[in-house]
């Protein structure tokens, strides 16, 4: 028999991916991406997540998996606007409307045959950033097995 959790429990990494749908390693991937995410860590380096760190992370997941924005657009977000544009991400208010803090276009637009906006091309260029950068990781990690 299991105990549910108050709402203002603490969560381990296993608890809290559960509660947003993602892997562990996602949640641990995002922490070296974004320095607001900062669980608190026991010894051994156990995570636990506060209330409010599940909240950052839900506008986190959202505004990556369902909004479209890339990594740094998420960091942009966050350093433009503070925790609070990510709170109203989890809550399924919206983050900023600026077509500067838009997601990424949709590739089909290239294909279509339309030429690509300078905004665009920036967008385009950060996915392949961020998409290298995590190549190169996955190399490292393949290299040490």
């Amino acid at each position: 028999m299991t105990v549910a959790k108050g709402p203002d429990a603490f969560r381990t990494i296993s608890e809290a991916a559960v509660e947003l749908g993602v892997p562990q390693h996602v949640l641990r991937f995002w922490e070296t991406k974004f320095s607001f995410i900062r669980p608190m860590k026991r010894a051994g380096g156990r995570r636990f997540y506060r209330r409010q760190d599940i909240e950052i992370l839900r506008g986190v997941r959202t505004l990556l998996h369902d909004e479209g924005y890339t990594i740094k657009g998420v960091q942009r977000l966050h350093k433009e606007q503070g925790a609070k544009c990510l709170l109203a991400a989890a809550g399924g208010g919206g983050a900023d409307t600026r077509p500067e803090a838009a997601p990424a276009a949709a590739p089909s637009m290239a294909l279509a045959g339309t030429p690509l906006s300078d905004t665009t091309r920036a967008r385009l260029n950060e996915v392949l950033d961020d998409l290298e950068s995590v190549k190169a990781r996955i190399d490292r990690l393949l290299a040490r097995s």
